[in-house]
């Protein structure tokens, strides 16, 4: 039982998809319509970028990068900029969970290099900002996150049209993460040092060639360039000869928390009385039902369950991704921090939980008034 109740508060959402699923089958018993509600598509395309991720990752390629832009670090006041805008601009390509992963860990050795004191008094903070720079720099393309590229793809939309859509949200965040990190670090002029250990592996050219060519094949399925399928097929193969550890390293439960989600909203569209109640609810307020709704089910959730019932796509990838700041579910990639804090340091988790919050809902608010004013 124990065991149970420690699986589901790791993966609340994924138990509650499923769970979801299968009392929505009693009431639209499994038929050939069941197949038609999952998206293959979005499902092998997100294996494939998390696969290659993954494999990068595996290799140093974001180590490597990171350490290459500190060495030329002098102070504290030049390092927080760069742990921040480091999220913000590397979730765009690699996801706002990957960034985090990457990077939330290697801040923790950075700070415990940057002398006495610099991780107790920096580590909420920092983490914090690079939390919501990942979540706001992953919304300007549509495989900085899951929800967009789902979105992305059953919307069908050019994708100058999709970085256009979100390039004034994405823009505004920028400024906004860079004043914040230049106000904070104000005071913050003393020299720094930071050294980093000299034993790391050489890197294997042969596996970054492979992951760049795999990563560039991905970009091309995300245009409609090349078959998902083909992109599938050739990446599961290239990851199981250059390293199959890789493979362990996907985020499995994500993919079944959207099959879960395709098979819930499937059959709730069957259900005549609730698709005409939620369409009513949605019409004309598909930004903020999103916003709301990323709040309480997370901003994934959120995507495949009101695209079910509208077609203002536009009007979802912004509300759901301005829907992933605010509370610590908003966006699950936000829990990635949240865990990695509560390793590191235990007694914190009150005191990041609140700091995050207040932040959280600081940017929501000024990026909520963005799109008031547009």
């Amino acid at each position: 039982m124990q065991k149970l109740v420690t699986f589901f508060k790791q993966e609340a959402v994924l138990c509650i998809a499923c769970i979801l699923a299968v009392i929505s089958a009693f009431f639209v018993p499994p038929d050939a319509q069941y197949f038609g509600y999952v998206d293959f598509r979005t499902l092998g395309l997100l294996f494939c970028l998390m696969a290659v991720m993954a494999g990068l990752q595996e290799i140093g390629v974001f180590q490597r990068l990171a350490q290459g832009m500190l060495s030329k670090v002098s102070s504290m006041r030049q390092l927080v900029p760069i742990l921040i805008l480091l999220c913000f601009f590397s979730s765009m390509l690699m996801t706002n969970d990957v960034a985090l992963i990457t990077f939330v860990p290697f801040t923790f050795i950075v700070l415990d290099l940057a002398g006495e004191g610099a991780k107790q008094k920096h580590m909420i903070p920092v983490v914090v900002m690079q939390t919501i720079a990942a979540n706001l720099g992953s919304m300007f393309t549509p495989i900085g996150n899951p929800q967009n590229l789902y979105l992305y793809g059953v919307s069908e939309m050019p994708l100058g049209q999709f970085l256009l859509l979100m390039l004034p949200y994405t823009a505004l965040s920028g400024v906004l993460l860079l004043l914040w990190s230049l106000f904070y670090t104000r005071r913050e002029k003393a020299a720094l040092t930071v050294q980093f250990s000299e034993n790391t592996a050489p890197l294997s050219r042969k596996k970054l060639i492979v992951y760049l060519l795999l990563f560039l094949l991905s970009l091309l399925t995300v245009a409609r360039i090349v078959p998902w399928e083909l992109t599938l097929g050739v990446v599961l193969i290239a990851v199981l000869l250059a390293d199959r550890r890789v493979l362990r390293k996907v985020d499995y439960s994500l993919l079944v928390t959207f099959t879960g989600f395709f098979i819930f909203i499937g059959n709730m569209g069957r259900i005549s009385i609730f698709r005409d109640f939620l369409e009513s609810m949605i019409a004309g307020h598909e930004v903020l039902t999103a916003v709301v709704s990323s709040q309480v089910i997370s901003n994934v959730p959120a995507a495949l369950l009101l695209s079910g019932f509208t077609e203002e796509y536009a009007a979802l990838i912004v509300g759901t991704n301005l829907g992933g700041l605010g509370t610590l579910i908003a966006s699950m990639a936000s829990l990635i921090s949240f865990k990695f804090i509560g390793r590191e340091e235990k007694g914190i988790k009150g005191k990041y939980l609140l700091y995050f919050t207040a932040a959280s809902l600081m940017f929501l608010a000024v990026l909520m008034g963005l799109f008031f004013v547009i």
